[in-house]
């Protein structure tokens, strides 16, 4: 889900229904909810919150979903959440392929099992609990579809906003932030008049690609599908490139 990559991406837009939608939209909630009960309701002052919530409105989320899940990680809702934990696996599976797995989970000893048991049916291994993979740095995304704005438009205000870089793909644009430097460019570039995100998050970027041909990459798709479809997986991270096949 949430992390970026470009499969989680592909798969939100494409699975619109109904079920993927909530399932989706109950992760974001759980991770707002942490956030609140950790840092307070108030945006302007909890960063972890100000995060997860841009998260949940760049995939539409309702905005009585997202008040009401702070409502309740703040301990101002009769429903007070749950004390969930962040728990984080990382590992390996074939063609040199690097899984970094996020999960918010109320308990450990259930997703410790359910992890084991998802990487042994990918016919992978788990690495160190706890540990991020030396080729995934942290950095912040905007996603905004290009349809319809002016391209030398969003390139100047991408330049001023003090992004790092930018990619071109398809009909998106990818923006690419230092993560201290998310929140100012987000807002930069709102303020430029490019709010449309479909995708404004701090997530763990690859630098080190692998190539699958199609039998491969198929395969693979339906593994990290398995994996995302977890309720306690937050979000699911991957070294593979997708956008080339190999021969």
């Amino acid at each position: 889900m949430a992390g970026h990559s470009k499969w989680a991406n592909i798969k939100h837009r494409k699975g619109a229904q109904d079920a993927a939608r909530a399932k989706l939209f109950a992760k974001f909630a759980k991770e707002i909810m942490v956030a609140a009960a950790k840092g307070g309701p108030d945006l302007s002052s909890n960063a972890s919150l100000r995060l997860a919530v841009s998260k949940a409105k760049a995939k539409s989320m309702p905005k009585a979903n997202i008040e009401n899940a702070i409502a309740k990680g703040s301990g101002t809702s009769k429903n007070a959440s749950d004390s969930f934990k962040e728990i984080i696996y990382s590992g390996n599976l074939k063609h040199g392929i690097i899984l970094l797995v996020i999960c918010l989970t109320d308990n450990q000893n259930r997703i410790s099992s359910d992890i084991q048991y998802l990487f042994k049916k990918a016919n992978g291994v788990i690495g160190k609990t706890g540990s991020i993979p030396f080729n995934f740095e942290r950095k912040g995304i905007l996603e905004i579809k290009i349809e319809g704005i002016k391209m030398d438009d969003l390139e100047m205000a991408i330049m001023e906003s003090g992004a790092e870089d930018y990619k071109i793909e398809d009909e998106y644009v990818t923006i690419y932030t230092n993560p201290s430097d998310f929140d100012k460019v987000k807002e930069k570039m709102e303020k430029m008049g490019f709010s449309n995100f479909e995708t404004a998050e701090v997530t763990f970027v690859s630098n080190d690609k692998v190539q699958l041909n199609e039998e491969e990459l198929d395969k693979f798709m339906n593994s990290i599908e398995e994996f995302e479809d977890h309720d306690d997986i937050q979000a699911v991270y991957h070294n593979v490139d997708i956008d080339i096949i190999k021969e």
